[in-house]
């Protein structure tokens, strides 16, 4: 399940830039979940672990992807530590939800993010409570962010 507690939180990794340049490892950018992601998130292709097309930027650097994108990988990775995915778009949420899906993933958010129309299970981390969609979400979120 997603659990997710909005606003500061210490204990979270703020900075995911910095932590993705200083710890992701190559075989992190060849998995094939990672390319699908860098795919749809940044509509770019792995190339191999040091090369990634960008339709935008050309040739580039696993380094120089979106922040969504190496949070999304961090936590993909690093499920230990929990991370800001305030550096992640509502194009991230879809893939919060599936990183998500058959074990428990913690992450920090800092804004109100958009997980879509479909019925999802989110844990609110400040109050205890699951919800189940986004009306339900927005009330509890709103009182933190």
């Amino acid at each position: 399940m997603l659990n997710i507690y909005y606003g500061n939180m210490p204990e979270a990794i703020f900075n995911t830039t910095v932590y993705f340049k200083n710890a992701y490892e190559d075989a992190w950018i060849t998995d094939p979940l990672a390319r699908e992601i860098i795919y749809d998130v940044d509509k770019s292709t792995v190339l191999d672990s040091a090369v990634i097309d960008s339709p935008v930027m050309g040739k580039i650097a696993p380094t120089a992807l979106s922040g969504g994108v190496k949070t999304l990988i961090l936590i993909h990775n690093v499920p230990s530590e929990i991370f800001n995915a305030s550096t992640c778009g509502d194009n991230c949420a879809k893939w919060l939800l599936k990183l998500a899906t058959g074990k428990d993933i913690t992450i920090n958010l800092r804004h109100l993010m958009d997980f879509g129309d479909n019925a999802f299970d989110i844990c609110i981390l400040n109050t205890g409570q699951i919800v189940h969609n986004m009306k339900e979400l927005v009330p509890i979120a709103g009182m933190y962010v």
